[in-house]
């Protein structure tokens, strides 16, 4: 079954992923916590990781975002430094560990994976500027409507789709709001037809309207 997962990987992500240890972890685990010293990478083969920040005084979390099967994590912690995240699956998952000294003997026999490393690190510092941007100018539905839209991949009929299920609760923790008020904004976009909600994800059948 794990041969299978890793052919399934993006090409080049194989090669690494057979120098690292496969482990399973149930709903719940935790896999990095923030603030540790870790020299390991995740990359998930099967299932959901949540990637959040919180506060142990002020009781409350920060979405950052969510890895999917392909996907790979913690490799800003490689440098040795703490933690700047937890990691937790959403499911039951499946990921290949990969240490830090196993990482350097993949990228001295293949260092056009530096270039691809750098490329995600490059993605997510962008990605978080990005989210730090919304949270200071815009109001609650700007800050949706830029995930929605950031996250959005177009479809052959011409609507476009938000893959990963994701609670009220989960768009609060990652937009910096309540949970009544997403809950209030998402009935009202999809009365008007601009989301329907899936099981796999979010459609948006049109535009977003520019207010709410």
């Amino acid at each position: 079954m794990h041969d299978e997962l890793i052919a399934a990987l993006p090409e080049s992500l194989r090669p690494l992923a057979q120098r690292g240890v496969v482990r399973q972890y149930p709903k719940g685990a935790v896999l990095i916590h923030e603030g540790d010293h870790g020299d390991a990478l995740f990359i998930v083969l099967q299932g959901r990781l949540r990637v959040y920040g919180s506060s142990a005084l002020a009781d409350r979390e920060v979405l950052y975002g969510f890895c999917e099967a392909g996907d790979y994590v913690g490799e800003m912690g490689l440098d040795g430094g703490e933690r700047s995240a937890s990691v937790a699956a959403t499911e039951a998952c499946h990921c290949v560990m990969v240490t830090r000294e196993s990482l350097l003997a993949h990228l001295r026999e293949h260092p056009e994976f530096a270039l691809e490393l750098l490329t995600k690190v490059i993605r997510r510092v962008r990605q978080t500027t990005a989210n730090l941007k919304s949270l200071a100018l815009n109001d609650v539905y700007g800050r949706l409507k830029t995930a929605l839209e950031a996250e959005a991949q177009s479809q052959s009929d011409g609507t476009r789709f938000v893959p990963g299920a994701r609670t009220h609760r989960e768009w609060a923790s990652q937009l910096g709001c309540s949970r009544e008020m997403v809950s209030r904004i998402m009935k009202d976009l999809e009365r008007g037809g601009h989301v329907v909600v899936l099981a796999t994800g979010f459609q948006l059948p049109k535009a977003l309207p520019a207010r709410w």
